[in-house]
């Protein structure tokens, strides 16, 4: 089985980008590891504090790598948004595979301090584990907003990014490149896209020279993610996308089965409003190029 990190290089080779895909029940692990396995290509499923801590933080581990043992399959598991050294070196000792660091909300000097620290720290513990650092501002909350915050001011520059990453050693960055975190109601209903600023990708990427993450990317405009993963984005964030298809699954299950009090019987059609979502996005990221799955 190739590692996450032989396989960020393959899709980078590629013309491809990983699809990361937030998880937080059953529901939507058996539907992104489905629509994977049909597509045949590498996914990652991560999880924030908020959904370990719902889920379980050794529970998702052992389930995540019975999946990857059991089907021969490179499913690989992030500690999404961390945003302290306990959470982490939990995560860690845990069997995670990669992890963000995120303390983008500090200064760029404390998050550079601190963050040089983590990877320190969680190397010493699991030396192949991929840390993830973050900068720029691209909002908070997985969830539908009335209104979009003004983020220009927190867009991360290609002098930013290299001073971070040397300074650091991460193995993998996040900027601020007019992403955002969750969606606008109109980008529910597809009357609005984010856009991206695909320029300053390929800026950030030729100064970085490292792994490059978008995160927030619900309701993003397709073509510009095709740039994006062209410029140089290896791994793509979706988290609110599921989660309203999720919700739209279950209200179809229990409309279709008001008087049903099964779970297994009412949640099939959640599974596949959330496997649909992943599927489609996972076709796009990895349009340019076909991973070539290797045991």
């Amino acid at each position: 089985m190739h590692s996450l990190r032989n396989l960020l290089q393959e899709a980078q080779e590629n013309g491809a980008a990983i699809g990361h895909f937030n998880i937080s029940d059953l529901v939507l692990l058996k539907a992104v590891f489905a629509a994977a396995q049909e597509l045949n290509v590498p996914v990652l499923v991560g999880l924030s504090e908020g959904e370990r801590e719902f889920v379980g933080v050794r529970q998702i581990a052992a389930f995540v790598r019975s999946l990857r043992e059991e089907f021969n399959f490179p499913i690989f598991l992030n500690a999404d948004h961390t945003h302290s050294l306990a959470k982490g070196l939990e995560a860690a000792k845990a069997g995670f595979d990669s992890i963000v660091f995120d303390l983008s909300a500090l200064p760029i000097e404390e998050n550079v301090r601190q963050t040089k620290q983590a990877v320190e720290a969680l190397k010493a513990i699991n030396p192949s584990m991929l840390v993830e650092g973050e900068i720029g501002d691209i909002g908070t909350g997985s969830e539908i907003h009335e209104s979009s915050p003004d983020l220009s001011k927190g867009l991360s520059t290609p002098e930013e990014a290299r001073q971070f990453v040397e300074s650091t050693r991460v193995d993998i960055l996040a900027p601020a490149v007019g992403n955002m975190h969750g969606m606008l109601r109109s980008m529910v209903h597809g009357e609005t896209k984010k856009r991206l600023d695909v320029e300053r990708i390929a800026g950030i990427k030729r100064a970085a020279q490292t792994f490059l993450t978008l995160h927030g990317a619900s309701g993003t405009d397709d073509e510009d993610l095709r740039k994006a993963i062209a410029a140089g984005i290896n791994i793509v964030h979706i988290n609110t996308e599921l989660r309203v298809a999720w919700r739209n699954g279950l209200e179809d299950g229990l409309a279709r089965h008001p008087d049903e009090v099964v779970p297994y019987k009412i949640l099939p059609t959640a599974v596949d409003s959330v496997r649909q979502v992943v599927a489609s996005r996972l076709r796009l990221f990895n349009r340019q190029g076909r991973f070539a799955q290797g045991a």
